[in-house]
This record gives C-alpha cells, structure tokens and sequence, in this order.
C-alpha cells in the first residue's frame, strides 16, 4: 500500500500538488476512505494527511456529515484548483518529452452528438496528419455533462454550445474556475416536409407552424424551441423527442412532423428526400464553447487539438469565411 509522505518541516502555508489531489478525491468520493481508495493510499494516511495539512493552513478542510465527508469552503478552494495543477504537470512532462523526442501525448475529449458525426472524423484526419503522435480519445455527452468532465479531470476539453436566453447555461457556474471561450455561432435552420405548404416559401413565419407536430430535440434544444415558440405566440405540441439528427430527419421526410437543427448536425449527412431545409430569423443561432482547466493551453497536444477544432468549426459554421 502506498503512503503519504509529508517532510518532517513544512514550511506554512505551502501546498503541494498532493494536497490538492486528495482534495479533489474526497470532493468526488464524499469521504476519506474513498479518496483514499482513488488514490491508492491506507485510510490512516489519508485522515493524518488531512490533520496536518489543516494545522499547515490553520483552518478545517473537512466536516463530518453522518458517515460522509464533506469539504469545508477552504477543502473546496483547495479543490478547485487541482485541475489548474495537474495541467501545469502535464504540460512540463510533455515540454520534457518534446526535449527527448517523445510523443505529443493524449487529449481527453468530450463533445455533443451531432459534432461526432461531422467534427470529430475531420478532426482525427487532420491531426493524425499533423500531430501523428498525438492520441485523442473521445466521449459523446451534452454541455452540463462535458463541463463536469472538465471539472472532475474525466475530460480536457469539452466542445460545448448554448442558446440565446438559455435559462439554465452550461457555462454559469458550472464553469466557474475553468477557462471558457466562445469560439462561433452556428445557424439554427428549419426543417419541412417537402411536400408541406411553407415549403415553397424562402422564408417561414413560425407563427405559420403553431397547429403542426413538433419533433424536439436534447433537454436543451428542446428549451430553446419553446422559447422560439413561445417568442411567436404559442406553445408547440412535441410529438416525439430524439436526440438523433438523423432519425429527426427522417421523420420530416415522412411529414410526422417538423424540426429545428443546427447546420452542424445538418451538414454530417447527406440531405434526405422529401425535406427541404429553411432558415430561422438571424438572431437565432447557438454558441459554440471550448471548455478546459485554467492554463491547459500550454499543453502542445491540448492547443493542437483545440485550435484544429476551431479551425474545423470555421469552415462548417462560416464556409465562405473560411476560404
């Protein structure tokens, strides 16, 4: 079994990255003995590690709620900042690795669904051009999850997106000590039966579409379409709920009802007989967020990953701009 090992002279109020680690492990855990059980170490090593970094600091880092532990404010400072530190770590390993002729390290990513149909194959063929020895591994999740992920260093980077008026943004507290960007807005469209009666129109008035069946997206696509609904004067009955762009479509094209969608997921596929694709008044557009700890962009494979994606996101969002 492992153990802590501390100095017999410390110096106050100096931390270490094991310090903020352990931290992190009883706010994800909600106790000693599974941070203890995270970290490989005895339980007795964790609890006298505890008691002598709260006499360094002079204040309790933890409290007892029934069997539980839970972080004081100051245990939450110090835990907050454990994603920051162990960037900074990888970023000097990876800086050392370079030195030695190494590789280019590995990149946690987490994005929505419909950027793992059309940005994710282009971003793995570009980097496996440019950075062959770079490893990106990635998990599909929604914005409030990515973050977290970010957060609790399951992720190091999250492509997220948030819509205008958004009553419960991803990117609000959640994102609260983490580095946040927004990085383009991306045109929400309308999507029709060929064959319905606005079809032939260039531009459709929503109000026009208030007796028809709606087929509703994520929790927050589907936020944003009755705030779009409701913004013309009614509630939309949604028929059916998928978070599958491409069974949305589909079920267009056999007039069960219509949809809005992202020209992200909208451009991952070909476009299907018998829908017919028109744009939403221009203020309606969603943003586009990379998310990382705090300093991550010193890490070579990081940037790598995330300035190619940006670059990606341009040519999909903007095609003309991006020439």
């Amino acid at each position: 079994m492992s153990r802590l090992e501390e100095p017999a002279h410390m110096p106050d109020p100096m931390l270490g990255a094991q310090d903020l680690r352990l931290m992190r492990a009883i706010a994800d855990s909600g106790s000693i003995t599974g941070a203890a059980l995270a970290l490989g170490y005895s339980q007795p090593a964790v609890s006298q590690h505890i008691k002598r970094l709260e006499s360094r600091t002079g204040l309790p880092l933890i409290e007892r709620v029934g069997r539980r532990a839970r972080l004081t404010e100051a245990g939450r400072v110090l835990a907050r900042h454990a994603p920051a530190v162990a960037t900074a770590l990888e970023a000097a390993q990876e800086d050392l690795a370079q030195l030695r002729g190494g590789g280019r390290g590995q990149v946690r990513l987490a994005g929505f669904p419909s950027a793992s149909a059309s940005l994710l194959p282009r971003l793995l063929a570009d980097l496996g051009r440019s950075e062959p020895g770079l490893q990106v591994l990635y998990v599909e999740a929604e914005p409030p999850e990515a973050v977290d992920a970010v957060r609790e260093g399951r992720a190091d980077v999250a492509l997220t997106f948030s819509f205008p008026g958004d009553r419960d943004d991803p990117h609000g507290r959640s994102a609260r000590g983490l580095s946040m960007r927004a990085i383009g807005q991306e045109e929400l469209l309308l999507v029709l039966p060929a064959d319905h009666p606005s079809a032939a129109r260039e531009r459709v008035d929503i109000a026009d579409l208030s007796e028809e069946s709606w087929i509703g997206g994520c929790p927050r696509c589907r936020g944003h379409l009755l705030e779009l609904c409701g913004r013309a004067g009614f509630v939309p009955r949604i028929a059916f709920e998928t978070d599958n762009f491409v069974a949305v479509e589909g079920l267009v094209a056999q007039g069960i009802g219509v949809a809005t969608l992202p020209r992200i997921a909208l451009d991952a596929t070909a476009r299907r007989e018998g829908v017919v694709i028109r744009p939403l008044p221009a203020g309606e557009r969603r943003t586009l967020h990379l998310v990382t700890a705090r300093g991550a962009d010193r890490l070579p494979s990081v940037r790598a990953v995330t300035t190619t994606l940006e670059r990606l996101i341009r040519q999909v969002i903007d095609p003309v701009a991006a020439r």
